[in-house]
């Protein structure tokens, strides 16, 4: 039986925020083996891609939920195949994903919740590369195709949006992007999500859900990411989305997210230590 969002959100801790679908889960919880989620036909697991912890707990979520798919922003359709028609495991499973040549973190991060998928079946949906180079040569709509006006990138975004949304690319960057790129970062941005909800929107059609997906945090944010295309294109379809937040310390007021989780942040290099070189 699933859970009511107030009675999950105790059970993970003393502290309760609550203010209508929105809450927050504060603290580290010990690992558990299953999470029991409110009940949704597509539920958006957010991460921070190299903290091992958020890939644990994707792990759990999708053991309480038994998804009819998972869909992984990480894996081409390709990968996706390999993985579904594969028994292998660790290393010998990374090398057939040629998972070194993707661009991810190390494949330990991953191997929780790729085992903890492979009972359902699996979808991949990241973007080709040549299909982002295209948005910058004719514009997100231009390259999304006749599916353009369904997904809602037909409609430019609202200028106080596209200026904040232009600073994040600026500082997730490290400040080192030149400013003409940054138009073009987010119409790649808005691309992705919107292929993404394609993608979802079909593994839900070719299953009947419920359909888990695995992206970071920034992709299943409900004021930008894919939420906002899920709800263009399939608005009676039920959603929820869960972020992980790296900011166990000053938990923040409110997030983008039905639910979130604070955690305290992976050990990592800065990864704009070269700029200041």
């Amino acid at each position: 039986m699933r859970r009511s969002p107030a009675r999950f959100i105790a059970s993970w801790s003393s502290l309760l925020a609550l203010a209508g679908a929105a809450a927050a889960f504060e603290g580290a919880p010990p690992p558990i083996e299953r999470i029991d989620l409110p009940d949704a036909q597509i539920v958006l697991l957010g991460e921070v891609h190299d903290n091992g912890v958020h890939h644990e707990r994707q792990a759990a979520v999708l053991r309480g939920m038994d998804p009819a798919a998972v869909v992984f922003e990480m894996l081409t359709p390709v990968q996706a195949g390999i993985l579904a028609d594969s028994t292998l495991s660790g290393k010998a499973l990374a090398e057939a994903l040629d998972w070194a040549g993707s661009g991810w973190p190390d494949f330990s991060f991953y191997e929780p919740v790729i085992e903890a998928a492979r009972a359902t079946r699996i979808f991949g949906m990241a973007v080709p590369r040549a299909d982002l180079g295209a948005v910058f040569d004719v514009g997100a709509a231009t390259a999304f195709g006749p599916d353009a006006a369904r997904f809602g990138l037909d409609q430019p975004l609202p200028e106080d949006e596209q200026a904040t949304r232009e600073e994040a690319q600026f500082a997730a960057h490290c400040d080192a992007l030149p400013c003409e790129m940054l138009p073009g970062m987010v119409d790649a941005q808005r691309f992705r999500d919107a292929a993404f909800a394609r993608s979802i929107l079909q593994a839900l059609e070719e299953t009947g859900g419920p359909v888990a997906v695995i992206a970071g945090n920034g992709h299943v944010r409900k004021d930008w990411g894919i939420p906002v295309y899920l709800s263009h294109a399939a608005p009676e379809v039920t959603v929820l989305s869960v972020g992980q937040i790296e900011d166990q310390d000053t938990p923040p007021v409110d997030a983008p997210y039905d639910l979130w989780i604070l955690s305290a942040p992976a050990e990592r290099d800065d990864p704009c230590a070269v700029f200041a070189k």
